[in-house]
Formats: structure tokens, C-alpha cells, sequence
């Protein structure tokens, strides 16, 4: 990107297929578009502050105000201060820009946890930004906590005294080794 060795800050907007890279200690973001065709990555531009950013943060599509057409909005963390900035599209009509804010991935999980760990995949619940997001109505969370040990735990105690001995070891040689 440049001559700079900070950390590199890639943040990716699936809906506009657009790239922004923020650097760790840099004072700038810059945006590329990627496209199905050679180059495949095309620079747009940068947007250049005074002070330099020591993290960033990104707000999910469902968080921007799509009255005001803004299309991201980045949290730049400095010394002393979080900083917002806001990315805008200069639009002279008040309606709804569809070409701007495709349907969007929802706060709802396509898989719950339990699916995801038996390799199931999901695309994303779509929502419309049309009338600005709205908020579903609260779910019931329900907590599942499987002890993975139970399985493997032997149903015999005539070797307790060894395993309490093992352990007692394993506390010592810790200790030992944090010192």
C-alpha cells in the first residue's frame, strides 16, 4: 500500500463490494471497489485526517442513517478520544437510494451454534433498509451447557488417590514454572 509498517485494518462492505484500509498509526482510509474483471481491485480515494489512528471501528449497514445517504461510518480511535467519521454519497433527492443500501444481513443468525458445529452453513437473513432499521422483537435465549467431561470421566474410583496426586503435581510443576 505504501512505505508505512503499521497494521493494516481491512473492513468489507459486501453489499456496494467495497474495501476500506485503515492503518494502525496512519492518518488515512483508503477505498477500493472490487469487481469480477482485471484488476479485480480498483482505487476510488482517501479520506486524510490531522491526527494519526491508533485503532478503528466499523458500524454494521443497519446502524448508518440512510436519510442522510451515508454509507459508512468509522470510529477512529486517537490518543485521547474516539472519533466518528462519516462517509456520505452526495444525493439531491430525499427518497430511498435502492442502488446504495441493497437488502443487508440482519441482526437474526441464520444457523444457531449447534448447527454451525456440525459443519451446517447458512447464508445470511436478509433485511430492507427501506424505512431505516428497525428492531426485531426480543427472542427467548435459551443457554445449552454440555460438559464436555462427563464423557470422558471414569466411572471407577479405586484410583482416586492417584488422580488427586496427579493433579497436586501438575498444580506444583504450574507454580514452579510461572516463577
Amino acid at each position: 500500500m505504501d512505505a508505512s509498517n503499521g497494521v493494516l485494518l481491512p473492513f468489507y462492505d459486501p453489499d456496494t463490494n467495497m474495501v476500506y484500509v485503515c492503518g494502525k498509526g496512519d492518518s488515512s482510509i483508503r477505498y477500493f471497489e472490487v469487481t469480477d474483471e482485471d484488476p479485480y481491485v480498483h482505487f476510488l480515494s482517501n479520506f486524510v485526517s490531522k491526527e494519526s489512528q491508533r485503532g478503528m471501528g466499523y458500524m454494521p449497514k443497519r446502524g448508518l442513517d440512510v436519510n442522510k445517504c451515508e454509507i459508512a461510518r468509522f470510529y477512529k480511535l486517537h490518543e485521547r478520544k474516539c472519533e466518528p467519521i462519516v462517509m456520505t454519497v452526495p444525493r439531491k433527492s430525499d427518497l430511498f437510494q435502492d442502488d446504495l443500501y441493497p437488502d443487508t444481513a440482519g441482526p437474526d443468525s441464520a444457523l444457531e451454534a449447534e448447527d454451525w458445529f456440525e459443519g451446517r452453513n447458512g447464508d445470511p437473513i436478509l433485511i430492507s433498509l427501506k424505512n431505516g432499521y428497525v428492531p426485531t422483537k426480543s427472542r427467548d435465549f435459551t443457554v445449552v451447557k454440555r460438559n464436555i467431561l462427563d464423557a470422558k470421566v471414569p466411572k471407577s474410583t479405586e484410583n482416586s488417590s492417584s488422580a488427586q496426586n496427579a493433579s497436586f503435581v501438575s498444580i506444583a510443576a504450574l507454580q514452579l514454572h510461572a516463577l
